[in-house]
């Protein structure tokens, strides 16, 4: 078309050219059909299971360790539900009138216990080296499906905000990985420890029945989590040290509990490992789940795109071309210091007394200004 053309090859070449860019368009319209077929498929498939993990379902969970005795009781004993409506600690009927089924208010010393039991939370965590974060409630769609949740569909756990691409977010682990999404995180930073409060917004899909009642099962709940960001050769001992954590943190409010090394199937789509805690929970005459520890391997990492470069600070300084090694991806963990709900729960059942009031444990007592008991009010 640049040299000299008779007008007649010049208009076939013009309508020519129109035909490729219509062409074009359809092939562009159907690649991007096909890259999202291809990122959903995608996002179906798992994260490798680590070679120790039991195989099938829940039930076949290993039992790793059991953690104090189950406490004996001298009177008939009541479960949460009884003992907090008795002592006016919340409100499930006025809940589910302003906002549906599975909400509930806290009241009175309810709600010194949910803010003493953040604030213990998160005060052993700084204790030990971890950074606190409070985190958005809000997510973009994307950000929950690269950490491994799945925001759409029939069975999902996630609220998605209609006409947007936005999520409540189901647990802090979403919103903190977002924070390093396309970074390039320094190895000199490496391990980032991080504790994170935040609140928690689940739709508990198919979630019914007597075992689900109360406070163990609720769309909304206020929750501690332990996110851990390291090189891939420590993700392993780090699993182990949250794992401890928790262990210590439990043991301190004097639970009975045991720890679980959850089978395949329990894992979810992001876990390449995972260990659940259940403790003791009299009133419901059961053990309950009260956290989990994962660890993720570069699973999210690779989704979220977040990398550091293995190499050592002499020789990052000196920046020798072609001496850097290729960015890696890291490994995240994950896991909970204190889901409130539950660890209400635990403690409303596992210290009540024969006049039905309740014992706060000691390490508690600091947190709630020196109340050492929850009574009943008198009229």
């Amino acid at each position: 078309m640049k040299g000299k053309v008779e007008a007649s090859k010049r208009e076939e070449l013009i309508e020519q050219g129109k035909q490729l860019k219509e062409r074009l368009a359809g092939l562009e319209e159907q690649l991007t059909k096909i890259s999202e077929l291809l990122y959903f498929e995608g996002q179906r498939i798992p994260n490798t299971t680590h070679p120790s993990v039991p195989i099938g379902p829940e039930e076949n969970a290993v039992v790793r360790k059991q953690v104090g005795v189950k406490r004996e009781f001298t009177f008939p004993v009541k479960d949460h539900m009884e003992l907090g409506l008795a002592l006016d600690l919340f409100d499930f009927e006025a809940a589910a009138e302003v906002s549906g089924n599975k909400f509930y208010y806290l009241k009175n010393e309810a709600v010194l216990l949910e803010l003493a039991l953040i604030n213990w939370s998160v005060a052993q965590l700084t204790r030990k080296g971890f950074v606190p974060l409070s985190t958005p409630d809000i997510v973009r769609s994307n950000v929950v499906e690269k950490c491994g949740f799945q925001p759409r569909g029939q069975n999902t756990q996630i609220y998605s905000i209609e006409g947007t691409d936005l999520c409540l977010a189901g647990t802090a682990e979403i919103p903190v990985g977002g924070l390093y999404m396309d970074q390039i995180v320094s190895n000199s930073v490496l391990p980032l420890k991080l504790v994170a409060f935040s609140h928690c917004f689940r739709t508990e899909a198919g979630a019914a029945g007597s075992a689900t009642r109360g406070l163990y099962r609720v769309h909304q709940f206020s929750k501690v989590e332990m996110f851990i960001i390291c090189c891939p050769e420590h993700s392993e001992a780090f699993h182990e040290e949250l794992i401890s954590i928790e262990e210590e943190l439990f043991d301190s409010l004097g639970l009975h509990f045991k720890i679980l090394d959850m089978a395949t199937e329990d894992l979810g789509a992001p876990a390449h490992r995972k260990f659940d805690i259940e403790a003791w929970m009299p009133g419901l005459d059961r053990y309950g789940e009260i956290s989990s520890a994962s660890n993720c391997t570069d699973y999210q990492s690779r989704r979220l795109n977040i990398r550091y470069r293995p190499v050592s600070e002499a020789l990052a300084v000196k920046k020798v071309k072609g001496s850097l090694p290729p960015l890696q991806f890291v490994h995240t963990l994950n896991a909970t210091a204190c889901a409130v709900p539950r660890m209400i729960i635990s403690i409303l059942e596992n210290y009540q007394q024969e006049d039905g009031s309740i014992i706060i444990p000691e390490v508690l007592q600091p947190y709630m200004g020196g109340l050492g008991f929850i009574r009943a009010r008198k009229l």
